[in-house]
């Protein structure tokens, strides 16, 4: 099954960073959010992507024409112009990247995804949002049902952290826990062919009337992952993603057996 990723949005709260790149390739730990949302993909065995581009599009072409380079040794013989490569990357991935618009929204960006798919149910996700969510488990929710579509339900970690207390005693503090009431979208779909059907056009934002129709019609599914989930919206998120990384205790990474 192929996975779709929403690659083309203009990240204006990460202004800082998306000036230069999109959103999509500001890095936690040396790789693009993209690359880690891609490789919790692949540990399921879901390596074929299609990425919808938009804003600096360029720039994620760019780095996957170069992937080859970037992830192992070289050797470049000057005089005739040869590179001879030294081993091969460990992502073994196909990556479709499919120029979607600068001015598409999510639901155009969706639909060409699915005509792409070509009569195909797809996975689908943000571009700046991880998770450790189970995917195969998702997907086999979804396939029980027989909806047109999934999204996974989760809860929004606090913005800061959480205290228990007694008698103005503090008995335990959390750091950024997850909210314990309230669902959110958080993106990681499934979604039919036939949710094409409820997208307009290119214009069309999916999180507004086509999941709102889903919804209304019955259906529209959620898969509860009460786990970890967390966005990248701000400079805040980014840096709270990045020490979880660098602290080695980021719950969506890929771990070597």
């Amino acid at each position: 099954m192929k996975v779709g990723i929403l690659a083309g949005g203009l990240g204006s709260r990460l202004s800082e960073m998306t000036d230069r790149i999109p959103k999509p390739m500001v890095e936690i730990g040396g790789k693009p959010i993209l690359w880690h949302i891609m490789k919790h993909y692949a540990q399921f065995g879901f390596k074929e992507f299609l990425i919808a581009l938009g804003y600096k599009g360029e720039v994620i072409k760019d780095y996957f024409i170069n992937y080859h380079y970037r992830a192992q040794d070289l050797v470049v013989h000057l005089a005739e112009g040869k590179v001879d490569h030294l081993g091969r990357p460990d992502e073994d991935w196909a990556v479709h990247l499919l120029d979607s618009g600068e001015t598409t929204q999510t639901g155009g960006r969706i639909k060409r995804m699915l005509r792409y798919a070509k009569g195909q149910p797809i996975m689908a996700t943000y571009g700046d949002g991880l998770s450790n969510v189970d995917l195969k488990a998702l997907l086999q929710f979804h396939r029980r049902h027989g909806k047109a579509a999934t999204v996974t339900a989760v809860r929004p970690p606090a913005r800061f952290g959480g205290l228990q207390f007694e008698k103005n005693r503090v008995t335990r503090f959390v750091e950024k826990p997850q909210i314990g009431e309230g669902w959110i979208n958080g993106g990681f779909f499934v979604l039919e062919p036939r949710v094409a059907d409820y997208i307009d056009d290119a214009q069309t934002i999916f999180e507004h009337e086509p999941m709102e129709r889903l919804a209304a019609e019955g259906q529209l599914m959620a898969y509860q992952h009460g786990d970890f989930w967390q966005c990248m919206d701000t400079v805040r998120d980014l840096r709270h993603l990045e020490d979880l990384w660098q602290g080695g205790k980021a719950p969506w990474r890929v771990r070597r057996h």
